[in-house]
């Protein structure tokens, strides 16, 4: 007799997604399966669309990340039109860039993760929220997130033209350059970006590796895979947001390939499962062996802990430190505790902050000199930048008219998709036992297998209903149901395993 339990709404994500669990005759788990039920359209309502205004477009998909979709779409247009921007208009996407990852880094970790540390995984579900770790640590605290994120806002609407779905992006540059008065401003706030990111690590290394449960968590092998992991470094092989080549690293650290984002299709295959609208990306070379880790298995991972375990280090100082000091403490690389995500993605808010004021401070982002107007005739182009939640390509093909004929999106949380499977498989499995009651507690915790991944349904898929809503079921070998929770379904029922 097979018991199937089901999360549904899954919670503290973007996007709509259920996790089916299902129990075999002794009460023991049997499988699990993290389903996506909708089904993102964007790739083909892109064609037919005059190439450039898909800088425009894209980026709606996600009002967590449009500048992600937005950067990762400039770069595609520029290839298209065989245009190089200018150093300058480098630059100011390089300090909007930036500047957007320290904000979704404090977004994420501070209303998405922290509630589950500080409140602790089995807090009333009232009290593990935002509000929550509010009043727990204070509001001092608390005000210094909303005016670091107001202060960054003020540089992305600078940059970018609004605060949310940028709208600077052209081929070949940006439509807007930095004036000496910006400038400056730019120069007061991100100073206080970097020490607003030495807080956050300080904050995790009290409340999280100062409690010897957490740290015991975070080691927990329910909590591990030892898979690939990608990211994209620069030439000195450093963590690299905007540009680079794409790193990849075995299960054992060492170095399995390196290409340029347009040989992408040369590494990357998509698998496909009836039961998900989610597609599984795998490595060509190693093959697909299944939602299973370790070296004969193509699933690899991105984000931030994939990111720092492929790259040799960070590109600026204080940020290089705590690199160093996350690897003494966790045991050297590769790290495969997926659970040390959260800290990996501190270490990249700091040295985003300390990349803000590099800019800032580099007199050539003044420059008049921000497009090189395109003369070639569009054809085919790929984007690539690091999105909070991992690679993300963006690649188009445009006719000679400029029109767009095929697009094809591959975003972070759909090259974490098996691995996310897996985490919440192994995780409940570590969990679940016969006879054992199945708590909102206990669910959190399965849940925080992929959040540590900070996915977003609606990139990866692209929602119907507007909000995240998560169901989890549970049901026995008969299939009948027997327990389970959902949140903000308001009537719409996701599609299952049938």
């Amino acid at each position: 007799m097979t018991v199937r339990t089901t999360i549904d709404p899954i919670t503290r994500l973007e996007g709509h997604g259920k996790i089916d669990l299902f129990l075999d005759d002794r009460g023991e788990l049997e499988n699990a399966y993290f389903v996506v039920p909708e089904l993102r359209g964007f790739e083909e309502f892109c064609k037919g669309r005059a190439i450039e205004e898909l800088a425009f477009i894209t980026p709606r998909i996600c009002g967590v990340c449009p500048e992600a979709h937005h950067m990762a779409s400039m770069k595609a247009l520029d290839a298209v039109f065989k245009v190089e921007p200018p150093p300058a208009a480098r630059k100011l996407r390089e300090l909007l860039y930036n500047t957007f990852y320290v904000t979704d880094h404090t977004l994420h970790f501070f209303f998405l993760a922290s509630p589950d540390f500080v409140m602790g995984p089995d807090a009333p579900v009232a009290e593990r929220n935002i509000l929550g770790v509010v009043a727990k640590v204070g509001l001092e605290l608390g005000g210094r997130v909303i005016a670091l994120r107001k202060e960054c806002n003020e540089v992305l609407a600078m940059l970018a033209g609004r605060q949310v779905h940028p709208i600077c992006g052209l081929p070949g540059g940006v439509s807007k350059g930095l004036n000496e008065d910006e400038r400056k401003r730019v120069q007061e706030i991100a100073p206080r970006c970097v020490e607003f990111g030495q807080l956050a690590l300080k904050v995790f290394h009290d409340v999280v590796l100062g409690n010897s449960d957490y740290v015991a968590l975070i080691k927990s092998d329910i909590f591990a895979h030892r898979t690939y992991y990608m990211g994209l470094v620069d030439e000195q092989n450093k963590v690299n947001f905007y540009d680079g080549h794409l790193r990849v690293v075995d299960p054992d650290g060492v170095e399995f390939a390196r290409f340029r984002p347009e040989r992408y299709l040369d590494h990357i295959v998509e698998h496909v499962e009836q039961w998900t609208y989610l597609k599984f990306p795998y490595l060509k070379d190693v093959g697909w062996k299944g939602l299973v880790d370790g070296k004969d298995s193509g699933v690899y991972r991105v984000a931030p802990l994939a990111r720092l375990n492929a790259s040799e280090g960070m590109s600026t100082p204080l940020a290089q430190a705590e690199y160093e000091r996350f690897y003494e403490v966790l045991g050297g690389k590769p790290v495969h505790a997926t659970l040390a995500t959260h800290w990996a993605r501190l270490i990249e808010l700091l040295n985003a902050a300390e990349a803000m004021v590099e800019l800032a401070e580099d007199p050539e982002i003044t420059s008049a000199d921000i497009r090189r107007i395109p003369t070639e005739t569009p054809g085919e182009g790929i984007g690539c930048v690091e999105a909070p939640r991992g690679v993300l390509i963006h690649h188009y093909v445009a006719d000679a008219n400029g029109i767009a004929q095929k697009v094809n999106l591959i975003v972070g949380t759909g090259h974490n998709y098996g691995a996310i499977c897996m985490s919440i498989k192994k995780a409940a499995q570590g969990l679940i036992k016969a006879g054992q009651e199945i708590t909102p507690g206990l669910l959190n915790r399965i849940e925080m297998a992929f959040r540590a991944y900070d996915p977003c349904l609606a990139c990866a898929t692209h929602s119907a209903f507007g909000q995240m809503p998560l169901q989890v079921r549970v049901f026995d070998k008969q299939g009948r149901l027997v327990g389970g929770a959902e949140r903000g379904l308001s009537g719409a029922q996701p599609r299952g395993l049938e």
